[in-house]
């Protein structure tokens, strides 16, 4: 647990929070002095993820939060808002990531659109719900989850164009919030190791050879960027995108690799 508590007296809302890098992100924040409202769809497993919490004398409430749902989301942003007086930061976690077909003309417009539907116009939901909220806080925040899908081509089509949708999503919501005291900021998360991720351990062995700091990402590597971005520390810090990804994106290991081993 941190000693560190930027956040005493703050209303949180966040995501996709039942697990992984939701989960990480209501614990961070709520060890920090924040009242997390964690939502997901998965109502019951939001509620376990925030009794567990509760146990360690954190404030988590959990509500169930369908971000393809505009009534949803506004029953979840007002339910938080309500709960704690005042919403100051939202994180845009909830995602979808299809798997991609062998071949590409076999994509599903169904498919495609409930990537396209949860990733980046659940995100739109979700800010379109809290922004009066945040405005009227003093000091509101949000940071969006993205990930480097949006930089490069590691597969999954619809999530990849989602994610790059978020990044842009970022940049023009932060120059209108601006003017209202709200600041607009996005995480690239590389791989990080989550439930996705279930047997599938050997694949997530081999991916860690990629990575320049010798180890894909943990929860926790997120949602200390997450509590960075939303906190007071980056007051002077909007419409960016701060990327987590121990180097991938930045050093491309096989090619390096590659010519080592040619002697070139």
């Amino acid at each position: 647990m941190t000693d560190t508590r930027r956040f005493d007296g703050h209303g949180v809302l966040v995501t996709g929070a039942a697990r992984g890098i939701g989960a990480a992100t209501a614990r961070r924040l709520a060890e920090e002095g924040a009242r997390v409202y964690a939502t997901d769809v998965d109502g019951a497993a939001a509620e376990r993820t925030a009794a567990a919490l509760r146990e360690r004398g954190l404030e988590v409430r959990a509500a169930e939060c369908d971000v393809a749902d505009r009534a949803s989301v506004e029953a979840a942003v007002a339910g938080a808002a309500d709960a704690f007086g005042s919403l100051d930061v939202l994180v845009n976690n909830a995602a979808r990531c299809a798997p991609d077909t062998p071949a590409f003309e076999d994509d599903s417009d169904e498919e495609w659109a409930l990537d396209l539907d949860i990733t980046l116009t659940g995100a739109h939901r979700c800010c379109r719900a809290a922004l009066p909220h945040l405005a009227a806080s003093g000091r509101g925040a949000i940071v969006n989850i993205g990930s480097v899908n949006a930089l490069q081509d590691y597969g999954n089509h619809a999530y990849s164009a989602a994610k790059a949708g978020l990044a842009s999503l970022t940049r023009t919501l932060a120059g209108h919030a601006a003017a209202r005291g709200v600041r607009v900021n996005l995480v690239v998360p590389g791989t990080v190791r989550t439930s996705a991720w279930r047997g599938r351990e050997a694949a997530l062995d081999r991916v860690r050879g990629l990575y320049p700091l010798g180890r894909v990402g943990e929860p926790e590597d997120i949602a200390a960027a997450v509590a960075f971005l939303a906190s007071r520390d980056a007051a002077w810090i909007t419409g960016t995108a701060l990327t987590v990804d121990g180097g991938l994106t930045a050093v491309n290991t096989g090619f390096r690799a590659a010519v080592q081993e040619s002697g070139a």
